[in-house]
């Protein structure tokens, strides 16, 4: 049976047919307006995530067997010890910055105030009383911000090359903590800073523990008692370490500077001697050791040490100088041209 249309449905389809472009003008003009409104931020923000995520894939962190002085043991490849507190390189150096400086609302509103002096109708002043107060405090924010790179550097370069003690199968060896692995044994001396999280396993004190200073790691100017683990500690001599076959098993890296889980296992004994290591048995990286020499097991490094985890990527402070400068100089332009 043929289907009949009715005049009248010819007429709705024909009156929605002539709606359509308006409404997709309407549509234009909230997209437009939502641009205008803040949704730019959320564009940005949604293409950074997703070129930061194809640019950098993140590693998952697992829980892991350390074996006493075999780092070559180590099933899984872990990130170098060194430290890189670098915000910028050399080709990411000039677009950083003007990122983090305009991707404050009021930056970039004095930024957009400045480029719409070039539409004739919007044109307010001269040009130069716009850009050349933002070009001045641009060219001070960059020598700023590269004045503290350099900085950065210099203390990450001394911190990288600091030397260490490496208890090794033919005595002990000097070397870098940038180059220390997971696995070493490390010998740190009083006063000395704690270059990777470790696990405390012998120290010269005769009870079997000693003292670190936090302040470096939480801020706080305070000591903190870490005992040795047992078996490790009532061993002969610091040579002994090799004679004996075991391994400590440590969670995955963690935010949480107060507490740890592992377990440290002899496995040529009879029975075998099996420990149980709480958050008293380490030794976090930047830690200072404040009384006697400490020999330790290396379980994280680099950017998966607790220091390191806790630490926040260094943020550019919001130029008030720059905001002030271009206020001052837009209020006097709009005054002289209202005059």
């Amino acid at each position: 049976m043929p289907l009949m249309m009715s005049e009248e449905g010819f007429e709705n389809d024909e009156s929605d047919y002539h709606t359509l472009p308006r409404a997709r003008v309407k549509q234009r003009q909230r997209g437009l307006g939502w641009l205008l409104m803040g949704g730019w931020k959320i564009l940005c923000g949604s293409c950074c995530d997703c070129l930061a995520r194809t640019c950098r894939r993140t590693k998952e962190l697992k829980a892991r067997t350390v074996w006493l002085g075999h780092p070559e043991k180590c099933e899984e490849k872990y990130p170098k010890n060194a430290i890189k507190n670098q915000k910028y390189n050399f080709f990411t150096f000039v677009p950083g910055v003007l990122y983090q400086q305009f991707k404050f609302f009021l930056n970039l509103y004095f930024l957009v105030v400045a480029c719409s002096q070039f539409v004739p109708a919007l044109k307010i002043g001269y040009l130069y009383t716009y850009w050349a107060p933002l070009g001045f405090v641009m060219a001070v924010t960059m020598v700023r911000e590269a004045v503290d790179e350099v900085r950065r550097y210099q203390r990450d370069k001394e911190m990288n090359s600091q030397l260490y003690s490496k208890l090794t199968v033919r005595g002990k060896v000097q070397v870098k903590s940038s180059d220390i692995q997971v696995g070493d044994l490390i010998i740190v001396e009083k006063n000395q800073r704690i270059p990777a999280d470790m696990i405390f396993l012998r120290t010269s004190e005769k009870t079997g523990s000693c003292f670190i200073r936090t302040d470096q790691l939480d801020g706080e100017t305070d000591w903190k008692l870490k005992v040795a683990v047992v078996c490790t500690q009532r061993l002969p001599a610091l040579g002994d370490l090799f004679s004996i076959n075991a391994y400590v098993y440590a969670q995955k890296p963690q935010l949480d500077i107060h507490s740890f889980e592992g377990n440290f296992t002899r496995e040529d004994g009879d029975p075998q001697i099996h420990e149980s290591l709480s958050i008293d048995h380490t030794l976090w990286a930047s830690t200072i050791v404040a009384s006697g020499t400490v020999i330790g097991v290396v379980i994280y490094t680099g950017k998966e040490t607790r220091s390191v985890l806790n630490t926040s990527s260094p943020k550019n402070k919001v130029n008030s100088f720059y905001l002030k400068i271009f206020a001052t100089t837009t209020l006097f332009c709009v005054n002289l041209f209202v005059g």
